[in-house]
């Protein structure tokens, strides 16, 4: 019987199809190591969900490192897709504003959302929340309570997002038109100068998600007057949702999710949204997510699709309403 030199097999296995080897099960460490593009740098909350993603894999046999494709809003990264093989070994990891709010804002967007993506499935949930400084009276406890201080107080009528563009920025809109009240949006480059002023006073409120405000929300540096979630956040349960409080229309939360490329066989995509259901009940990842305020969601590809679809006809009217494109 021949015997096939190390050589000579691993020329074998490179020339199976990825997806051949992810039907039969077969660690990926015997074709080759997967990539899990991420549009943003290492250390945010997206970064963080891909590699407990990976990490999660990596136990099972599954072998993907995160590449950091940073630079426009995540937007290279989501391009980058489209140019991959459809071979289930590079895949992306977004979060949904780049398919349901980006296609309204952006005129260059550099992909095709309804042609450059194919939905695996979603993996983590990030609830948004409006919170206020210090620097807002301690009696101001409720998004009532809210609304009539900067009713009183116009000069306090400024509030924060993490960026122009963004679903938090937009949030705040709607909460403006719904109400009837005169607020000024400042958008910040990422959620860290905008906690930074939020803490300092020099903004009163700032549209973000539960998870940037946990740490000071337990040292009492601020408040939580609202989530924009269709449930309570299980992060900060004792919080009244939007739709609690009178605003059932202002609902909102980035679902972080993975896609492959267009083209991308179904069995392959089946065997890659089963592995990230089986990922999403992994103990270390759960626990992760729960220090960044992640909640985990998982669905079929088909429901991701539907969600996404969905999302990006409701944002539309939204962002039309308010005015803002972006021409970076």
């Amino acid at each position: 019987m021949a015997v096939l030199s190390r050589r000579a097999f691993t020329r074998i296995a490179m020339a199976v199809p990825a997806s051949t080897w992810l039907r039969h099960g077969l660690a990926q460490t015997n074709v080759t190591i997967g990539k899990l593009l991420v549009g943003y740098p290492a250390g945010g909350t997206l970064d963080t969900t891909a590699r407990q993603l990976t990490e999660a894999w990596r136990k099972s046999g599954r072998q993907y490192i995160v590449d950091n494709r940073v630079g426009a809003a995540g937007r290279i990264a989501n391009s980058q897709l489209k140019r991959e093989r459809p071979d289930g070994n590079t895949l992306l990891c977004t979060h949904s504003s780049a398919l349901t709010i980006f296609p309204h804002v952006y005129t260059r967007l550099m992909y095709d959302v309804l042609t450059d993506f194919a939905p695996v499935s979603s993996l983590a949930v990030a609830t948004c929340a409006l919170a206020v400084s210090s620097a807002v009276p301690a009696t101001v406890k409720t998004l009532a309570d809210y609304l009539v201080w900067v009713r009183s107080f116009p000069s306090g009528s400024a509030y924060a997002s993490p960026a122009a563009g963004s679903m938090a920025h937009f949030l705040g809109f709607q909460l403006a038109e719904t109400a009837g009240v005169k607020l000024q949006h400042v958008g910040y480059r990422g959620s860290a100068p905008a906690l930074q002023d939020l803490m300092g006073g020099q903004i009163p409120a700032y549209f973000g998600f539960v998870a940037d405000f946990l740490p000071y929300m337990q040292q009492g540096k601020i408040r939580i007057l609202g989530v924009a979630g269709e449930k309570r956040s299980p992060f900060v349960s004792g919080v009244p949702t939007f739709a609690e409080q009178g605003f059932p229309t202002i609902r909102g939360g980035e679902t972080y999710g993975v896609f492959a490329p267009p083209g991308t066989p179904e069995p392959t995509i089946k065997v890659l949204q089963e592995s990230i259901v089986v990922a999403g009940k992994d103990a270390g990842l759960r626990a992760s997510f729960d220090q960044v305020g992640l909640e985990v969601f998982t669905q079929t590809s088909q429901e991701f699709g539907r969600q996404l679809q969905r999302e990006r006809d409701a944002w539309g009217p939204v962002v039309r309403a308010s005015g803002f494109r972006s021409e970076d």
